[in-house]
């Protein structure tokens, strides 16, 4: 008997590694083949891409403008794949935008729709909800609270716990890190986390190296970039500046993370990242003008920070648009490196952020509630 097919789909860095870590752990468990778009992780998962995450990575309402000729010919390309394969299940990775469109498309084809890690339609657009309900047969959440708000609105939904916890660690301690890339294991070091997408590093770069030639006129601080999954340097070579010296490391984050004093980072996964690792933070987070003024509208929370969000408090400081500038970035930085009380009283804030994300183990259990759903031959088409 050949294997099953399914479809699996994420749209950018955080998903391709959420999907690339469940493809490996249904791979493992039952006899599946796994198409879809994803990137360089899924890919060395096994999963057979027939589209790049890449082709459609965006952020805000102008991206998205500007990517539709690319979202359309994606669209159109899983869409055909699943006619041709009829895959027993689609397991789409947050991105919403996209796969809210997709999973219609694909519940008329009599195909089932698993969301594995349910957008945070909590925090802005709630009413998407009832897209969730109608199109999806289950959604799994990765934050302990989005499993009632989700069945309060019709979802059939689980409360997984998030796939990072158990697997976010360094693997060289400060010294070996400083070793590794010339740096002072002595000397404060300031570790950036400017995004995962062209988009974003365009708008925050250049206001980031702003803040790091600010900080040094005063303070010996070293400046580490952590580039993100998919990012090269020669991307981040027009935005470095000969004035401030910065050490640019690949495939290297939670190293980094683990030996930073004080982080600065784009909102987003990594903001969570930097949470497990214990690393006091500023987030910071900047989208073009119209995207902004329509996400002041929609977004329903008074934080926009996803630790501030988890923890129902401001645990880090959190610079979006106007308030992401090089001054006050500066100033955050320099409030955390000079005050060890102020570095003490942000890591209690980070310990109650971490009791909430859920014991390890998110993969396993969204692998075994899957295929719990593969056994069972009566379940709704």
């Amino acid at each position: 008997m050949p294997p099953t097919q399914i479809l699996i789909s994420a749209g950018e860095a955080s998903g391709d590694m959420y999907a690339a870590h469940l493809a490996t752990a249904l791979r493992a468990r039952t006899d599946v083949h796994l198409y879809g778009m994803g990137g360089p992780r899924m890919r060395e998962a096994g999963v057979e891409l027939v589209a790049d995450c890449a082709e459609v990575s965006l952020v805000g309402i102008v991206e998205i403008a500007k990517k539709l000729p690319a979202l359309n010919r994606v669209w159109k390309r899983l869409i055909g794949e699943s006619r041709q394969r009829k895959p027993r299940f689609a397991i789409l990775t947050d991105f919403p935008g996209f796969h809210l469109r997709l999973a219609r498309a694909l519940k008329r084809q009599g195909i089932q729709n698993i969301y594995f890690v349910c957008p945070q339609f909590w925090a802005w657009r709630p009413w998407r909800a009832n897209l969730v309900r109608r199109r999806f047969v289950r959604g799994l959440c990765i934050f302990p609270f989005e499993q009632d708000w989700y069945r309060e609105r019709g979802v059939t939904a689980d409360f997984i716990g998030h796939p990072l916890v158990g697997n976010v660690a360094a693997k060289r301690s400060r010294a070996e890190f400083a070793a590794a890339f010339e740096l002072d294991a002595a000397k404060p070091i300031v570790v950036l986390l400017p995004g995962s997408r062209a988009g974003e590093i365009a708008h925050h770069m250049p206001p980031l190296m702003q803040s790091c030639h600010l900080i040094a006129r005063d303070h010996p601080v070293q400046f580490v970039l952590a580039l993100a999954p998919g990012m090269s340097k020669s991307q981040m070579a027009p935005y470095l500046t000969p004035d401030t010296r910065i050490r640019v490391v690949e495939d290297a984050t939670y190293d980094a993370l683990g030996a930073a004093d004080v982080a600065v980072v784009s909102s987003g996964t990594a903001t969570v990242e930097a949470a497990l690792m214990d690393t006091p933070m500023i987030v910071v987070y900047r989208l073009a003008p119209v995207t902004a003024a329509i996400a002041r509208w929609l977004v329903r929370t008074p934080m926009f920070a996803m630790v501030n969000l988890i923890a129902g408090k401001r645990v880090v400081p959190e610079l979006v648009q106007n308030d992401f500038t090089p001054v006050r970035v500066a100033n955050e930085v320099i409030w955390l490196l000079d005050s060890e009380e102020a570095r003490s009283e942000m890591r209690r804030g980070l310990a109650s952020v971490r009791e909430r994300l859920g014991p390890p183990g998110a993969i396993e259990r969204a692998a075994d509630i899957i295929v719990e759903m593969l056994a069972n031959p009566t379940a709704k088409r």
